[in-house]
Formats: C-alpha cells, structure tokens, sequence
C-alpha cells in the first residue's frame, strides 16, 4: 500500500519535487534536474532563486565572479537594499560562479584591488548575515543552488517564515578602495 501524500500548498509541488521559481529577470538561469525539481519564472522579491510558496522566506542570489565585483565596488547601493531584504529570509545566501582565488588574484575585468572585492565580501557576511559561497565554476554553483534549494524545500516546506535574522542593525558595506 502506498504512502499517502500530504495535501499540497499551491503551486508549491510535492514532499519529494519542488517548485523552483526563477526570478524573471534572470539572464542566463541554471538547467536544473527535471526529476529533482520543476521550474517557473516570475518576478522575485529579492533573489535569483526560490521555492514557489516560500518566496520570502529562501532565495539565492547568483553572481558571476565579474558580476560580484561590479556589484560589490560599483553598484554598492542597489546592492544593499538587495542584501536588505535578504537578511529578513530565514534562509538566504549568495552563490558566486568561481574560486576565493580567483578574488585574490584579480581575475576578473574590474581594475578593483582583490582586497577592496574581498573587503567587500566581508562586509556581506559579517554586517548583513548572508553568506557569500564561493562555488569554483558555473556548474558547481548550478548543483550548490540545486542541493541547497532541495534542502530547504524539505526544512520550510508545510511551515510559515520564522524571523530569526537581526534586522535593526543597518547594513553597511565598505566604500571603495576601504578594505573590510
């Protein structure tokens, strides 16, 4: 006999195969397993990544190595208010498509100092609670995401947000050339 299943939120598919949702506005989105999890495209409120009926509570932000340097260094301000509501989620991280040494070494197009980047990156994990993971290349963040998404879908899944991140601290990341 089988197991009977619990009855489903909305469009939040089952125990065993969530709805990933991608954020619309994602250029180049990750192929996930189609028999690990089903994918939609809609807006986000933050985030690249996210399961469908826990849209405020996981998501992923995905960056390129060069993306992570442009926004970190240049586009700080759009970036914090990103971080902002990040904070809030009950999980919530940055994947990064290259190595810790690729930072130290400057590869990548800015001419930023590698320590202004990981002053930076610093900053996002100690002020705003964030984790930043560095995942060597495109397809290791693409099974990060995937494993990381599976994870949380099985901790969240059937349960309401639980706001346990500090959000009266404002989030302030280093300014350009300062580092961290």
């Amino acid at each position: 006999m089988a197991a009977k299943r619990s009855p489903q939120m909305p469009g939040r598919g089952s125990d065993d195969h969530p709805v990933v949702v991608v954020d619309s506005r994602e250029q180049r989105p990750y192929a996930f397993k189609a028999r690990r999890v089903t994918c939609v495209r809609r807006a986000l409120p933050a985030g690249d990544y996210s399961l469908a009926g826990l849209e405020t509570v996981v998501a992923v932000e995905r960056k390129t190595l060069d993306d992570l340097v442009n926004t970190v260094i240049w586009s700080r301000g759009r970036f914090r208010r990103e971080l902002e509501r990040l904070r809030t989620y009950e999980a919530s991280c940055v994947v990064v498509e290259a190595d810790l040494r690729d930072v130290l070494t400057g590869k990548y197009w800015s001419k930023a100092h590698p320590s202004s980047v990981l002053g930076a990156v610093m900053a996002i994990i100690v002020e705003s609670g964030v984790p930043v993971f560095f995942c060597s290349n495109r397809q290791a963040a693409r099974l990060f995401v995937e494993r990381y998404l599976l994870r949380c879908h099985r901790r969240y899944a059937g349960q309401g947000p639980q706001k346990n991140r500090p959000q009266d601290a404002p989030l302030v990341l280093p300014a350009q050339g300062q580092q961290g």
